[in-house]
């Protein structure tokens, strides 16, 4: 019995090395997805060891350095190397921390949206009827309303916090994977593989999840990358709005806007965790553009 087990355990783990080193390989051929996906590495390193590189706590000013320009404009202080605010606040260990908090929500978002929307975009597809016709018009709702004005909603209603962030984005956010998914479940199920998997007597659960599934993984993963992106605008904007993280939490939304009066003084304060947006949310992009080519093999045989 244990045999029986480990022999295709151990031949799935060996395809997925090679299919890794086969990913790793294609990735090579993707200059601007391969510089993406390692800006986007640099980020989650800046996240995850935040404590021990940002060079001061995020939250304590220095009244004495406030408005400090950065290191290497005039008057600028080495300690202070992207400047401070108007509380003498370090720029820079208010970035790092801040990054925390936009791929905090932007992981968890995706996370939870592309398992809830997958889930049921699978269940309406296969089995089509009554299921499909609520989820889909329920889809169809929610798509009416536009995203930023529709999470300005729920935030005024559930009210500012990191967990009433994560829920009002995902609210909306999993119609997308709905939507793919479902129309993936509609052109695979039909198919040779399916019939035969049917004949041998497999129940349906076992054929959603190992034999269709697996073939339109890719396109979900791809999906869910991008899809990041578009989240850490969303938490950046509502953020700014105040309707995001409580004030005293780094985020780079509300940097931007507690800048806003200090542009013509200061201008670091909402110029740099803006280009911090920019930079991490253009890599998103590319890696998830890089890998749509790789992974799509539609794309292959074109």
């Amino acid at each position: 019995m244990i045999a029986h087990i480990w022999y295709p355990l151990s031949i799935r783990i060996r395809l997925l090395g090679r299919g890794l080193a086969e990913f790793l390989r294609e990735l090579r051929g993707h200059p601007s997805a391969l510089i993406g996906g390692f800006i986007v590495l640099l980020y989650l390193a800046a996240a995850l060891f935040a404590p021990y590189l940002a060079p001061h706590d995020p939250e304590v000013g220095d009244p004495r350095a406030s408005l400090t320009p950065p290191a290497w404009s005039a008057g600028g202080n080495p300690a202070y190397p992207l400047g401070t605010d108007f509380q003498g606040r370090d720029i820079l260990s208010r970035i790092i921390f801040g990054s925390r908090v936009s791929l905090g929500v932007g992981v968890v978002t995706v996370a939870i949206s592309a398992f809830v929307g997958t889930a049921l975009g699978c269940v309406a597809g296969y089995y089509r009827g009554w299921i499909d016709g609520v989820l889909s018009r329920l889809a169809d709702l929610l798509l009416a309303w536009p995203f930023l004005i529709f999470a300005i909603g729920v935030m005024a209603f559930l009210g500012p916090g990191l967990s009433n962030l994560i829920a009002a984005l995902t609210f909306k956010s999993w119609v997308e994977f709905f939507r793919l998914s479902r129309g993936e479940m509609l052109a695979e199920k039909t198919k040779e593989y399916v019939d035969a998997a049917r004949v041998v007597g497999q129940p349906d659960l076992i054929i959603i999840v190992s034999e269709i599934l697996p073939n339109i993984v890719h396109s979900i993963l791809v999906l869910a990358t991008l899809r990041m992106g578009y989240m850490i605008i969303m938490e950046a904007s509502l953020s700014f709005l105040g309707l995001g993280v409580p004030p005293h939490i780094p985020a780079w939304g509300s940097m931007v806007n507690q800048g806003r009066d200090f542009l013509f003084v200061a201008p670091w304060i909402s110029t740099l965790p803006g280009l911090a947006i920019l930079v991490l949310v253009l890599s998103i992009n590319l890696f998830g553009e890089g890998l749509r080519d790789i992974l799509d093999p539609r794309l292959k045989i074109e």
